[in-house]
């Protein structure tokens, strides 16, 4: 498996992933909620890193370098690693301490994060919204 910076005819594919697994994870929000265009929107303001192996892209992990933020974490196979590598593969490429967010009822994320060394230092809910959020931090 390789982690490398997403090339930009790659995105495309980033983007169905990212609905694709948001559907089938974030089960507390529609389907509907989740669109290729927000995550291609994004993606302009951030580096996209990929996961991939045998020319399949495993997953993504999208990053907010002037906050340190990883905005995006996605995993279209579990169990293999792909994640850790992600984040690893990002704390080392960021120049602090990498931060996310989490949404209260994605508690498989926040197991996960826990796992990989990040701890919790905020609780909110943006302005409209009804889902509550956990701001996570990991020292590089």
């Amino acid at each position: 498996m390789e982690v490398r910076r997403a090339r930009s005819d790659e995105l495309g594919a980033c983007a169905d992933l990212y609905v694709r697994v948001l559907s089938e994870t974030f089960t507390w929000l529609p389907p509907e909620r989740h669109s290729r265009e927000d995550f291609l929107r994004a993606a302009r303001e951030e580096e996209v890193y990929v996961a991939v192996d045998g020319g399949r892209i495993l997953g993504l992990a999208a990053f907010f370098r002037p906050q340190n933020f990883l905005h995006s974490l996605y995993v279209d196979v579990r169990g293999r690693g792909v994640g850790k590598a992600l984040l690893d593969h990002l704390c080392a490429a960021a120049d602090g301490p990498l931060s996310l967010k989490v949404q209260a009822p994605n508690r498989r994320a926040q197991a996960f994060y826990r796992r990989e060394g990040f701890y919790c230092v905020e609780h909110g809910r943006d302005p409209g919204s009804d889902i509550a959020w956990m701001r996570f931090v990991r020292e590089t």
